[in-house]
């Protein structure tokens, strides 16, 4: 599905859909001025990809199949174009696919000059560098379509022996994102450095932080796919080079309930309060779809696992994102969940007093009859949970470190099981990073052991209050409701050394509410 969520309507709107198949109630935005915004478009790309990876093929044959995939860029480039895009991002592995070795994908690398050190222009001068060709129709068709352009390719770079690092083969080989100008010059150029099984690339001796300026936004930091989940160079980026847009191509594999692309891309919106331009490839049968344009206060983005189409986004970017509301700007100490949130904090959460009496209210019957913990997978971590049985109440489940709690109030009950639970400890399947996980998912069934399952819809609707005693400041708000739709928290921040997440008016079924912590400095 494509879809278009705005919440919070007392606050500005990001930006608004003008693009095929996405859907938006607020065309309003339209009315602001001009000089707030700017174009932008994502591309999900089914890419063409090689019939046999592990064959070793000529350039000349290389080139062929990946001129097919530009011819498909060039397309929206054109189409981007028509519609005022300014600048315009594709996936990760779009042109020359994946499942290489390092011997069979050289004939697919284009050489990379540093662009720091050599201003080039590879639309303008085609033979200055031998094996550019891919460099140089990127280049072209951001003169075309007088937008920068952001693009991901396999570069080589070679190496002496005298170089400790250089691997036998003298070369180095990346994963790389370029940047090209609108006049087609290479701005610059990123390598990836969080490595997801791809065994014909290196790693960079060096992080790279790279960032470029543009005359219509400001500031952008770029990175790829598992970056994301890294302190280096994600968060080191926004940290110290104070950027407010991040262009982000991806090949992500969703995996349900915690970590689909749209809902990994949005969190980082959120959590930072920043602009994220998401593209990933579209590839249903192996998992891959999901790409946005996200603000921290609304998102628009593209999710299908039947449609073998791609999808191209563009929407009206606002230049200085607009962050959510947080707990020291709160105006709901008159909301009657969140004075209740506010007194089980304070640390009496069955009772309040007056001068001379004790008054309890029906937080006391929740907590007579606790339910059950259990263990069940999710995500491949071994979690602790507790069911959410009944209309109201409040809950609380802990491991190691972490305790999870969770005030909610349901205005009709359905046929599903929730679940509240929790995981503090390093995770070790697909990747190795320390994680502290409060979660509210709906099950997969009625079992306790299908909780963690992958499901995308549901019909259960929450008002509700989610809060840890997190040791880390990096939390990111994962937010699903059904048919693989974005919600936006009500309320994110910090409140006596807790972290929480506030919601009510769901659009559709919860599936997934979680803060997503990270501990990098114990991966």
């Amino acid at each position: 599905m494509s879809g278009v969520r705005s919440k919070l309507a007392l606050f500005l709107c990001g930006c608004y859909v003008v693009a095929l198949g996405a859907h938006t109630g607020k065309e309003s935005v339209a009315e602001h001025h001009e000089a707030e915004y700017y174009v932008a478009a994502v591309y999900e790309h089914p890419s063409i990809l090689s019939p046999n990876p592990l064959a070793l093929i000529s350039r000349q044959e290389a080139l062929e199949l990946m001129n097919q995939n530009l011819d498909i860029y060039e397309q929206q480039v054109m189409t981007a174009a028509q519609k005022g895009v300014q600048i315009i991002v594709f996936p990760e592995d779009g042109i020359h696919g994946f499942n290489f070795t390092r011997t069979s994908i050289y004939p697919f690398l284009d050489f990379m000059p540093p662009p720091q050190v050599v201003g080039w222009n590879p639309c303008l001068e085609p033979r200055r560098f031998n094996d550019t060709e891919v460099l140089q129709r990127l280049s072209c068709m951001a003169i075309e379509g007088d937008m920068f352009l952001v693009a991901n390719l396999g570069t080589k770079q070679p190496c002496h022996s005298s170089d400790p690092g250089c691997p036998n083969d003298g070369r180095y080989q990346f994963n790389t994102n370029v940047v090209f100008s609108n006049k087609g010059t290479l701005v610059d150029r990123y390598r990836k450095h969080n490595l997801y099984f791809e065994a014909a690339f290196d790693v960079p001796l060096n992080v790279d932080h790279i960032t470029f300026d543009t005359p219509f936004a400001g500031r952008f930091g770029i990175f790829t796919c598992f970056d994301i989940l890294f302190f280096d160079p994600a968060i080191s980026l926004l940290r110290d080079y104070k950027v407010k847009h991040v262009v982000y191509p991806t090949a992500w594999m969703n995996q349900l309930p915690l970590l689909a692309a749209i809902e990994i891309q949005k969190a980082f919106a959120v959590a930072f309060g920043i602009n994220v331009l998401a593209a990933n490839v579209h590839h249903p049968v192996l998992g891959m779809t999901g790409s946005g344009i996200h603000t921290p206060l609304e998102s628009f983005w593209y999710h299908d696992m039947e449609n073998p189409k791609g999808h191209l986004i563009i929407a009206r970017v606002a230049k200085n994102p607009l962050g959510l509301i947080g707990a020291e700007n709160a105006t709901g100490e008159t909301d009657p969940s969140y004075s209740k949130f506010l007194k089980i904090l304070s640390g009496d959460p069955y009772c309040e007093k007056d001068a001379q009496e004790v008054h309890c209210d029906e937080a006391t019957k929740w907590n007579m009859n606790a339910p059950p913990t259990f263990h069940s997978e999710m995500m491949y971590d071994n979690f602790t949970l507790v069911p959410v049985w009944g209309k109201e109440g409040y809950l609380h489940v802990c491991s190691n470190g972490l305790c999870c709690y969770l005030l909610y109030e349901r205005p009709t009950l359905s046929e599903e099981l929730y679940a509240l639970g929790v995981f503090d400890g390093l995770h070790t399947v697909h990747g190795t990073y320390y994680i502290q996980v409060c979660a509210l998912v709906r099950c997969g069934g009625l079992g306790f052991d299908t909780c963690g399952q992958e499901i995308t819809e549901a019909t259960g609707i929450f008002e509700f209050h989610l809060w840890g005693n997190f040791s880390t400041s990096y939390i990111f708000p994962l937010f699903l409701t059904s048919g693989m739709t974005l919600e936006v928290p009500d309320q994110l921040g910090w409140e006596k050394d807790h972290y929480f997440l506030r919601k009510s008016g769901l659009s559709s079924g919860l599936v997934t509410a979680a803060l997503y912590g990270r501990l990098y400095e114990r991966d």
